[in-house]
């Protein structure tokens, strides 16, 4: 955009409207455009992550049943070999 001075005070308003135009076109751009893909984007990570959380839990789960099943287990088995 070549810089050029407006030589009356009306050739100034309308640059400062024009400015202010296309500042309120690029403002609703980033607003409809940009963000709901953001939204979009982060809710669908936001699922990803509630499976992963989901898959860990259950392993979890049983990892800590297998931990105490076989300490049951141990416990019986020395019962009936110190009897």
């Amino acid at each position: 955009m070549p810089k050029r001075s407006p030589k009356t005070l009306d050739g100034t308003i309308q640059d400062l409207y024009g400015h202010v135009t296309g500042l309120q076109k690029d403002i609703s751009i980033i607003r409809d455009n940009h963000l709901k893909h953001m939204h979009d984007d982060i809710d669908k990570l936001d699922k990803k992550v509630d499976k992963i959380e989901n898959k860990t839990d259950q392993l979890l789960y049983w990892i800590i049943g297998g931990a105490f099943t076989t300490i049951l287990a141990l416990t019986g088995l020395f019962n009936l070999f110190l009897n």
